[in-house]
């Protein structure tokens, strides 16, 4: 959950003559826009928050209009394109993005404020808490800091695995960028096959899980995290 300051990495890409990508899938392009930091490609997962219902696979890359021409020719060559009723989808998401990500960003403070405080949680990664290592970086780019956070339960990967199973409201599942509100505990799942010394040095601790906050009504939402803490 680190953000990256463009600037400097746009400046060593040009003096090389590289081209700079970025996959913004986790703010959005409504908190933020690569292209206008120095990218020459932006990338995002249309899945995730374009869409907004998890009811479609999709991907979208934005450029100069030299690199969409490019694109385009290699899609008609290749046949890399979503069909109609995808298409219909993620437009159908568009439409409603900047209410949904309004919300989404309301709700990621709220929940990772109050994860912030509770005692049963070793620590928060949110850029939009001052005690991220990123927060300077996060107001100076991102509009507002979204709807992606991750929390560590105090405990072992049991603990972790019991606070995900306790919950009634948010969803055990992996995607994100929809309405409901989804975690993942990394340990058990992503990361289940490293080493767990190997895990813990690359910053992925027992205990943490990855929440992608949903647009239901926040105090429902932090009851569910609530609950399912003191259950576990």
């Amino acid at each position: 959950m680190r953000v990256v300051d463009l600037g400097p990495v746009a400046h060593v890409a040009r003096e090389y003559g590289l081209a700079l990508l970025v996959d913004a899938t986790f703010a959005s392009p409504i908190n933020f826009r690569p292209l206008e930091h120095g990218a020459d490609i932006a990338i995002t997962s249309a899945t995730k928050y374009l869409n907004g219902h998890s009811d479609v696979i999709a991907g979208a890359v934005a450029g100069s209009a030299s690199f969409v021409e490019e694109v385009t020719r290699l899609m008609r060559l290749w046949g890399q394109a979503i069909d109609p009723h995808a298409a219909w989808l993620v437009d159908r998401g568009m439409r409603t993005l900047a209410l949904r990500m309004a919300r989404h960003n309301a709700n990621g403070m709220a929940v990772a404020e109050w994860a912030a405080g509770h005692r049963a949680i070793a620590g928060v990664h949110y850029p939009g808490l001052a005690s991220h290592p990123d927060h300077a970086v996060a107001e100076r780019i991102l509009r507002l800091p979204g709807g992606m956070l991750a929390f560590e339960v105090k405990g072992d990967v049991a603990a972790g695995m019991r606070v995900c199973d306790a919950l009634q409201i948010a969803w055990v599942a992996t995607s994100l960028g929809g309405v409901h509100t989804l975690v993942g505990h990394a340990a058990s799942t992503t990361h289940r096959q490293m080493d767990p010394d190997t895990r813990r040095a690359a910053g992925i601790a027992d205990g943490l899980i990855r929440v992608s906050v949903g647009l239901e009504d926040v105090e429902d939402l932090l009851e569910d995290f609530v609950r399912a803490l003191e259950a576990a």
